[in-house]
C-alpha cells in the first residue's frame, strides 16, 4: 500500500519520538507504511499526494489564534505551507486527519473562529458524538460517549455551516467535525495513552498549559483515566483510506 504522511511539528525530540510510535501502535502500521516530516525543523519538500493514501497532522505547541506578532518564525512558515497544501487537500477532498493542531489548521483554513473560549487543560474528557458522528464511518464501532484526552489553549468557537459537527463535550462544544467527505479534524487526540500523556505533560510543564508545580498531580490524575476507544479513529481512519 501506499504510506500515510504524518505532518507533525513538535521540537522536542521525546515528544516528536513518542507521537510518531503512538500513530505507528495505534494506527497499526509499520514504519515504511507512515511517512514522518517535521515541519518546524525544514521547509517542507515538494510533495505529490498521488504517493500517499492520506494526510495526519499530529499535534503542536503552535497556537494558531496567537498574535501574528507574537509567533516566530518557523511558525509562520509551518502555518503557510500547510494553508498551501490544504488548498491542495481541500480541492481534491483527499483522506486528511488532523488531531488537535489540525482543528486550528484545517479549522482556519475553512473558515471556523478558532479562539481561546474553549480552552482544556490536560486531562480525560467525556466526547459525546452527535446523530452525524454515530454514522460517520470514520467512527464506525465507536460508542456514543467515551472518554478522550484533551490539552489545548484554543479551540473552534464558530464552525463554518458547511463543516459537518460529528463530535462534542461539556467544555468544548467542537470536538471533532469533517469538512466534505474525506477531510476530518479533532480537539482531541485520538493517538494518545496514559504513558503518552505523562510524556507531554512532563515535556510541555513550561508551555503555558497549566502552572507548572502542578505537573505531578496532573501526571498522577492521567493514571486514573481509561482511554481505550479514540484509537479506533486512527484504525479506522488506516484500514478506510489505505490504497
Amino acid at each position: 500500500m501506499k504510506p500515510f504522511l504524518l505532518l507533525a511539528s513538535r521540537a522536542e525530540d521525546d515528544a516528536a519520538e513518542d507521537e510518531y510510535h503512538s500513530y505507528l501502535r495505534y494506527g497499526g502500521l509499520t514504519a515504511g507504511q507512515l511517512h514522518r516530516i517535521r515541519m518546524e525543523a525544514a521547509p517542507l519538500p515538494e510533495l505529490d499526494l498521488d504517493d500517499y493514501s492520506g494526510v495526519i497532522v499530529g499535534g503542536s505547541p503552535f497556537t494558531s489564534s496567537d498574535p501574528e506578532e507574537e509567533k516566530s518564525a518557523a511558525q509562520h512558515r509551518v502555518e503557510r505551507e500547510l494553508a498551501a497544501l490544504l488548498d491542495r487537500i481541500v480541492a481534491a477532498d483527499f483522506p486528511f486527519l488532523g488531531a488537535c493542531y489540525g482543528v486550528g489548521t484545517l479549522g482556519l483554513h475553512q473558515g471556523a473562529v478558532i479562539d481561546r473560549t474553549f480552552g482544556e487543560g490536560l486531562g480525560g474528557v467525556t466526547i459525546r458524538l452527535t446523530d452525524e458522528g454515530l454514522a460517520d464511518p470514520l467512527l464506525k464501532g465507536m460508542p456514543e460517549h467515551f472518554t478522550a484526552f484533551v490539552g489545548h489553549k484554543e479551540a473552534v468557537r464558530v464552525l463554518p455551516a458547511h463543516a459537518v459537527l460529528l463530535a462534542g463535550s461539556l467544555s468544548c462544544p467542537v470536538q471533532m467535525f469533517r469538512i466534505r467527505n474525506n477531510l476530518y479534524a479533532t480537539q482531541f487526540h485520538p493517538e494518545l495513552d496514559v504513558g503518552g500523556l505523562i510524556t507531554r505533560i512532563d515535556i510541555y510543564r513550561h508551555a503555558g498549559y497549566f502552572p507548572p508545580e502542578s505537573a505531578e498531580e496532573l501526571m498522577a490524575a492521567a493514571g486514573l483515566v481509561i482511554v481505550t476507544e479514540p484509537m479506533t479513529i486512527l484504525r479506522n481512519f488506516v484500514e478506510r483510506y489505505a490504497s
